[in-house]
């Protein structure tokens, strides 16, 4: 159990990259980007093909990254320019993709396992130091530290970044165009650039998780992007249910969190009997609609107590001027 606990840690880590790519259209521009289920996977493709053909892995992840701004930006462009429907101008991404990804790949799988990656760069750099060592005096000793503690350190790294990002004017109006359209554009602000340009940014963050996902599993698939807009949803709904949102920093961190605790919570699922690995997706909108509901139920439930609270009090200071008018007429008889 502790090992698999340590392994969801460790990929929630850079599922984290996603959700905040997720957060980013779904939270901070209010625009339900379905291109993530195709950017996630043009990452990988990406980064595979061009690690297999020989490139720095490093470049490799960055080139995947471009990548998947590109896609968001067309995505943006077919909503601001073309005037489509934003579910619709994601879907049409999303299905246009799954053939671009595999005239990449030129098949459906690409395996990394024989190539170097930047898992084991980053693998071989933490051996290098000899922190496992040290770490493994907790009494537990994965295969090594390195890669959990490296993700976390890349997830808050990116975390930061996102928050000084949406301090500044550009990002000040991308959270302005996506709480209040028509106000930011009285502003003369370009709200189609704005929007062009956090869709791009959305699905960067997402295809540099999947190319990073198919460094660590091994292997890029074609089919490996099915249902991650519905994990990262499901990341940021728990993460803000746990951790709350009030401000940006706390609202960013609560979505690494969730990315976290969501691949804990799917791993304590998968160890019941009489569930199966094929029923991951099944899980997936279970926890998506248990973190949707309880939420609202928890908090009717405190508004009802809160009104049978001051109907209490309204009676209580009905029935304590009623006693004083009484006095009041007794006194004046």
């Amino acid at each position: 159990m502790p090992t698999a606990i340590f392994g969801s840690i460790e990929a929630g880590a850079i599922y984290a990259l996603m959700a905040l790519g997720v957060y980013l259209s779904f939270r901070i521009l209010d625009f339900p980007d379905l291109t993530v289920d195709g950017s996630f996977v043009t990452g990988a493709s990406v980064a595979a093909v061009l690690i297999v053909g020989g490139a720095n892995p490093f470049l490799a992840t960055i080139a995947a990254m471009l990548a998947g701004f590109a896609a968001g930006c067309v995505t943006g462009l077919l909503h601001t320019k073309g005037k489509i429907n934003p579910l619709l101008s994601g879907i049409l991404m999303m299905i246009a993709l799954y053939s671009i990804n595999l005239r990449i790949m030129g098949k459906s799988n690409v395996p990394l396992l024989a190539e170097e990656t930047v898992i084991t760069k980053l693998t071989a750099f933490w051996q290098g130091l000899g922190l496992d060592q040290v770490l493994s005096a907790t009494g537990f000793v994965p295969k090594t530290w390195g890669i959990l503690i490296l993700m976390l350190i890349l997830a808050l790294v990116v975390k930061v970044m996102i928050d000084l990002f949406l301090k500044t004017d550009i990002g000040l109006a991308l959270r302005a165009t996506g709480n209040n359209e028509t106000m930011i554009r009285s502003f003369s602000a370009d709200t189609d650039l704005l929007k062009i340009i956090g869709l791009g940014l959305a699905n960067g963050l997402v295809a540099l998780s999947g190319a990073l996902v198919a460094q660590y599993n091994g292997f890029s698939d074609v089919g490996m992007g099915i249902g991650m807009i519905v994990i990262g949803l499901a990341s940021v709904i728990i993460g803000e249910a746990v951790f709350g949102a009030k401000t940006i920093v706390r609202a960013t961190l609560a979505v690494v969190g969730g990315a976290i605790l969501y691949r804990i919570i799917v791993t304590l699922a998968l160890r019941v009997e009489f569930l199966e690995t094929g029923d991951m997706k099944l899980i997936t909108a279970v926890i998506v609609i248990c973190a949707l509901v309880l939420p609202k139920m928890i908090e009717k439930q405190r508004e009802n107590q809160r009104k049978k609270r001051r109907l209490i009090q309204s009676k209580q200071n009905a029935y304590e001027k009623s006693g004083e008018h009484l006095a009041a007429i007794k006194t004046d008889s």
